[in-house]
């Protein structure tokens, strides 16, 4: 089984990829491999609806999109992370997931997903929610925990089970 994270922040080696490879290490212990994916600082276009899809995903191919969804039809399941700006969402993997699903959206169905949110203080729960949305409207599970998968803080300490990420700051 392979899991494909996104890392939603412009940031490569920020909290948000901190909380993904610490999920990959449970999922690791667990025997399940897993890839972290960066969206990154490039430009991302948001979607614009031409119904030029194409059966490699999006019509437009200047960022990495379609490289997303490559991966995406080899994945068992997936983890989207996100960094949380003013309570929601970064606009960066909003606009890069309306692409991806709006072109792509079968590649998705019936493979469970989770929701990653990383605030420093307030959003988080927005975020998980609008996240999770993606998958509700493709028909994937979605993988539940203990609690929701919400970060605060800077650093990210231990993970105490493999779906519950607790922060000390």
């Amino acid at each position: 089984m392979k899991v494909l994270m996104l890392n939603g922040s412009s940031h490569i080696n920020g909290t948000t990829f901190t909380a993904l490879n610490e999920i990959g290490k449970a999922l690791n212990n667990e025997g399940i491999d897993y890839e972290i994916f960066q969206i990154g600082a490039d430009a991302v276009r948001d979607c614009i609806g031409c119904n030029q899809c194409t059966p490699d995903g999006c019509a437009y191919t200047k960022d990495n999109v379609n490289e997303f969804i490559a991966k995406a039809k080899e994945a068992d399941a997936f983890v989207f992370g996100t960094p949380v700006y003013y309570a929601h969402p970064s606009g960066r993997i909003l606009s890069f997931l309306d692409r991806v699903f709006y072109s792509s959206s079968k590649t998705f169905a019936f493979k469970p997903a989770a929701s990653v949110a990383v605030a420093r203080r307030g959003g988080t729960v927005a975020s998980f929610d609008v996240l999770n949305k993606y998958y509700g409207i493709s028909q994937m599970p979605v993988v539940s925990s203990t609690y929701w998968n919400n970060v605060y803080g800077l650093s990210l300490i231990h993970i105490s089970e493999p779906t519950r990420l607790q922060l000390i700051s």
